[in-house]
């Protein structure tokens, strides 16, 4: 087949309206296999449209693209105190022991040196009779003339000297503004009052699929130029609270950490944090803040050097489909509202245990993590209405809210072991567990706890433990064995498949939702 494409190609174009041949030279060339070869033949049988084949076959290039971006993408090198141990892989903190993800999620950018745990780094740093350090290398961009600079928050944590090499190869002492830890976002400030050239973050969305272009500075190998396209949005990877991350394929490594990525006009969509990498370079995955979240730590930082969030007050977790259905829900939509903290702007307004919050100031909440982060956009004090379900009831309060500081924001609650609990209970078949009186038992004031429990239960697959009190089933309060087994009737009886338990571990409430699938 493809020894016969010239000819058939030629042959084609020989034969077609002298009208159309420019626009029929393009197709098959780019149609056929071995294009520049389908190319070779319109031309010898056309001369005169040569060069209008060549302007056709002509590849996308980001070349101009690059030209106009790069003078504002710099290098930052950071001087560090050293500790022992320092890996060139920093992993994500929030990460617990054992997660499966743990080892595939790593910092880039980090690269750090004179810092070895060995005995021969010892002795190189003690040779030197210098105070131990580290140094870190990552990626930024100006965004004024007078040499702001967005990068990431890990690249110049704990910072003791930045300095700043901008394109051509001038440095500059440069000094942090502010961090943030939660977006992994920090401002940076030449000391030099310079015309610095600089770019501008994007005012619309990237959709998926749309062209970017990464530029920074991997390996330490200064300005580099990659694309690929936006291949998806919102990816939570267990970064922090306010996860909402661009997923880009522009192969981007080590040293990338801080780096814009561009859309085809210019402006930054994201900036560049994190890869995802069993082996710590680039398989085509990467992630980056988006635009709309970095214009506003950035405008807080560059205000103060510190960011001001709202708070509500409120622990919060995702409605999955168990829920869904246990609160006669259409769609597991929204966040619902396991506890209320005492004393909080949620519990003056009169948000209570159980409310699913839906919206807040109009603007829809599909999970926990969205409600998290839109909360924390506003400032503190601002007024903002939340539309939560309440009884299966839309309800609007007016919230004022409070100042975050460093509280711990609104996250999934996992489930805890608790201590075994000997006691006479009594067993519920339909959840696969037995109770007694927590007051019996000294757990609690108030519910049951859980003294037994069948580990192939339902209740068990959704991280119910022996230790957990229950104090709610489907809204009521329970205080026996036979509260929760009328509630689980009520439950039944008004023809729901799902019984929606509030339990408490320690200090921590969260609901669970079980099935009733038994008996």
């Amino acid at each position: 087949m493809t020894n016969n494409s010239p000819r058939r190609a030629g042959w084609t174009a020989a034969i077609i309206p002298s009208s159309k041949r420019a626009l029929m030279a393009s197709v098959l060339a780019l149609g056929v296999a071995g294009g520049m070869i389908g190319q070779s033949a319109l031309v010898q049988s056309t001369p005169a449209l040569a060069e209008s084949a060549q302007t056709t076959m002509k590849p996308f290039s980001f070349a101009d693209l690059a030209e106009k971006v790069s003078p504002a993408v710099v290098s930052i090198s950071v001087k560090t105190e050293a500790t022992p141990n320092v890996s060139f892989f920093q992993e994500f903190p929030d990460f617990p022991d054992g997660h499966p993800l743990e080892r595939f999620f790593r910092r880039f950018g980090e690269e750090r040196f004179g810092n070895r745990g060995d005995d021969q780094g010892k002795r190189w740093r003690h040779r030197r009779g210098r105070h131990p350090y580290a140094m870190a290398q990552g990626s930024g961009f100006l965004i004024s003339s007078d040499g702001y600079i967005v990068t990431n928050n890990h690249v110049v944590d704990n910072a003791e000297e930045v300095t700043v090499t901008v394109q051509g190869g001038k440095t500059y002492t440069a000094k942090v503004i502010g961090t943030d830890k939660k977006t992994d976002l920090a401002l940076v400030k030449i000391e030099d009052n310079g015309g610095f050239p600089f770019v501008s973050f994007a005012d619309k969305d990237v959709r998926v699929g749309d062209w970017v272009m990464a530029v920074g500075n991997p390996f330490g190998l200064g300005g580099t130029v990659t694309s690929g396209i936006v291949s998806a949005r919102g990816r939570d990877i267990g970064a922090g609270p306010y996860d909402d991350f661009l997923q880009i394929d522009a192969p981007i490594n080590r040293g990338n950490s801080g780096g814009p990525t561009f859309d085809l006009d210019g402006n930054v969509v994201g900036v560049n944090t994190a890869i995802y990498s069993p082996s710590g370079g680039s398989i085509g995955i990467g992630f980056a803040i988006p635009a709309s979240t970095a214009k506003e730590i950035v405008a807080d930082l560059k205000d103060d050097g510190k960011v001001v969030r709202g708070w509500l007050g409120v622990h919060i977790q995702t409605v999955t489909d168990d829920i869904a259905e246990s609160l006669s829900l259409d769609e597991p939509t929204g966040a619902l509202v396991a506890e209320v903290q005492p004393n909080s702007p949620a519990e003056k307004a009169g948000l209570k245990t159980g409310d699913v919050v839906t919206a807040v100031d109009g603007e829809k909440i599909d999970n926990s993590k969205e409600l998290a982060r839109v909360v924390a956009a506003y400032q503190p004090d601002s007024t903002v209405k939340v539309e939560v379900l309440r009884g299966g009831k839309a309800q609007t309060i007016d919230v004022k809210l409070g100042r975050l500081n460093d509280r711990v924001a609104s996250a999934d609650r996992d489930s805890g072991n608790g201590d075994d609990t000997q006691s006479s209970s009594t067993s519920l078949e339909d959840l696969g567990i037995a109770v007694v009186p927590a007051a019996e038992t000294g757990a609690a004031d108030q519910g049951v706890v859980i003294t037994d429990i069948d580990p192939e239960s339902d209740a068990a697959a959704r991280g119910l433990r022996v230790g957990d009190v229950i104090l709610e089933v489907a809204g009521t309060a329970v205080e026996s064995p036979r509260d929760v087994a009328r509630a689980i009737d009520d439950v039944k009886g008004s023809g729901r498949k799902a019984a929606l338990l509030r339990v408490q571990n320690g200090d921590t409430a969260r609901f669970v939702a079980i099935p009733l699938s038994r008996g």
